[in-house]
């Protein structure tokens, strides 16, 4: 439920706070006093597009504070993404300077634009004077069917999608099958080259080094034998010296401590000089030149070489290009056997036949009971012995949206065959229709929670509304009842007045019969301050609410007639009490 708007300096109102309560609550006024700014800036801090026209004249910026009570389905959301939630609350501000530049806050934390539009669809819905022009169209029809069968459209556009993907690669492969051929000779006859070299991962560095042994192993003998006698074996050897040293210094390291020291590194270096020996000897034990071997890895080097040339690469890419090309042969022969992609595009379209036909379940559900559900609203609405139908068309081909199109039928009175809506409607016709089905459906989970059959009546009404509170807590209609009015404006305010009984409803409205229903009515007015026009709000009740229904019914000219009617209207129990505050 909305608590509490704040505006400065929007349009045209310099500073307002108005604080809201459960129920029904209308906002009145004479026409161009700003009674939809309100609804204007609260769409502002739920996301909506932003310029510097809403900035009002003079002003650095505009802001709008929107508190709403913490519905339950958004307090995961908050969470993961960082929002604390205090008291139950949350608050949602938005700011625009006068270039344009827009700003963004969740419970006083730095947010998104596209985040406040998330949070928008737990807390509010709103339906404009326009709504009707939407019944005329074929997509929006679908989408608030399924809004209220509850189908999810992801699964039925992923299969679609999937389906089309494998009947574009299947014409691909049917249109290019030549191409393809050819691709795929080029490349098996390249990678017969390189599998008759199999070049091993590592290899060229492993060979190249071998190589380079063998071709210098005399000289490698020769150096290690030198290296050896000097150590070792020669006539006068390092490690002989080495010895030599280390016994002139222990015969006289006790008389002064520093000489032992040298001692111990010449002790160290002694051991260091036994193990390079041994090692020599092993090295000298074992190697001998191999011309043989050096022949052979003289030929693969040479192959190597010759293979890297003709497909201009480094000797070492080698086995890379040969996993890359094993990988294209791989995709050319998945993408020329037309054989599988059938397969595949066959599979794929059961898939999306099996989604489109849990999809039509679903809408043929819904389709009798909205039916149902708005014609006992349009009884209400001075279409008596009117009929709504939700007709499901099949369709010749398919669609991304499924094996069938949904129309929208009305029949204006008893006997009458529905017929397409905008057809057979007037706009007077539609507009109620379109209130109609806006108090019908104005959140999802109507049909589902009424049931496939439900029963037409209190007990319908009960659960429609029941249904609207379970979804958003706040619902906003924005001059809908244009063009109603006598004994329907009547039905229209009963019905809103009922779902205020399980959400919170806000109207802007021009029918006094509509605005003396609420259970609350701010009157929105213009003033001059200074040499600036603003807009103020106020929450009326007693003698200014009767002035203002009178106002409504017929102006000063019938003030004592006017104000008659309004005294008649507000005489229902509950219809006068207190409004928000402002």
């Amino acid at each position: 439920m909305l608590k509490r708007l704040h505006l400065r300096d929007f349009v045209i109102v310099d500073e307002l706070d108005i604080e809201l309560g459960a129920g029904f609550t209308v906002l009145t006024g004479e026409t161009g006093a700003g009674k939809s700014i309100l609804i204007d800036a609260l769409q502002l801090a739920l996301g909506q597009r932003a310029d510097s026209g809403v900035v009002r004249e003079g002003a650095a910026r505009t802001e709008v504070t929107a508190e709403f009570d913490l519905p339950a389905s958004l307090q995961a959301w908050l969470d993961e993404a960082g929002f604390a939630a205090e008291d139950g609350s949350l608050l949602l501000r938005r700011t625009v300077d006068a270039q344009g530049k827009s700003r963004a806050w969740i419970n006083g934390s730095t947010a998104t634009v596209t985040q406040l539009r998330e949070v928008a669809d737990h807390l509010v819905d709103i339906h404009g004077q326009h709504a009707w022009q939407s019944l005329t169209r074929p997509a929006a029809v679908r989408a608030l069917l399924d809004a209220q069968a509850g189908v999810d459209p992801q699964p039925l556009a992923a299969a679609w999608q999937a389906w089309r993907q494998a009947l574009a690669a299947l014409a691909d492969a049917r249109a290019r099958r030549d191409t393809l051929e050819r691709e795929r000779e080029r490349l098996a006859w390249q990678l017969a080259e390189l599998d008759k070299l199999n070049p091993g991962e590592g290899e060229w560095e492993q060979i190249n080094t071998e190589q380079q042994r063998l071709a210098h192993a005399q000289a490698l003998l020769d150096g290690s034998r030198a290296a050896l006698d000097a150590i070792a074996e020669g006539d006068q050897p390092a490690d002989a010296l080495l010895h030599r040293a280390i016994d002139a210094l222990q015969a006289v390291a006790d008389y002064d401590p520093e000489l032992r020291a040298v001692a111990d590194v010449l002790h160290s270096a002694a051991a260091q000089l036994d193990d390079a020996a041994h090692s020599l000897h092993a090295y000298l034990g074992r190697s001998e030149p191999d011309p043989e071997r050096l022949a052979e890895l003289d030929t693969r080097l040479g192959a190597w070489i010759s293979l890297a040339r003709r497909y201009r690469r480094s000797p070492a890419e080698l086995p890379a290009l040969a996993h890359g090309w094993r990988q294209e042969l791989a995709n050319l022969d998945a993408a020329a056997d037309l054989q599988a992609l059938e397969a595949r595009a066959s599979a794929a379209e059961a898939a999306w036949r099996q989604a489109a036909q849990v999809t039509s379940r679903q809408r043929q559900r819904a389709a009798g009971p909205l039916g149902q559900a708005v014609t006992q609203a349009m009884q209400q609405l001075g279409m008596a012995g009117g009929r709504f139908e939700v007709a499901l068309l099949p369709q010749d081909e398919p669609q991304a949206h499924g094996l069938e199109s949904v129309e929208f039928r009305v029949a204006g009175h008893t006997g009458s065959t529905p017929r397409p809506l905008a057809k057979v409607a007037s706009g007077g016709e539609l507009s109620r229709l379109a209130l109609a089905i806006a108090v019908t459906t104005a959140q999802g989970g109507l049909v589902a929670a009424a049931g496939p059959s439900p029963k037409v009546g209190r007990q319908a009404a009960a659960a429609s509304a029941q249904a609207l509170a379970d979804h958003v807590g706040t619902l906003i209609f924005d001059e809908i009842d244009a063009g109603v009015g006598g004994t329907v404006a009547d039905s229209v305010g009963r019905l809103m007045k009922q779902l205020g009984r399980s959400c919170q409803v806000l109207a802007v409205t021009h029918l006094a019969q509509v605005a003396a229903c609420a259970d609350g009515h701010l009157l929105v007015a213009k003033a001059r301050k200074g040499r600036q026009t603003v807009s103020d709000v106020q929450a009326v009740s007693g003698e200014a609410r009767v002035a203002e229904i009178a106002r409504m019914l017929g102006g000063e000219r019938l003030a004592g007639t006017s104000r008659a009617h309004a005294l008649a209207l507000l005489g229902t129990p509950g219809t006068a009490s207190k409004g928000p505050a402002a």
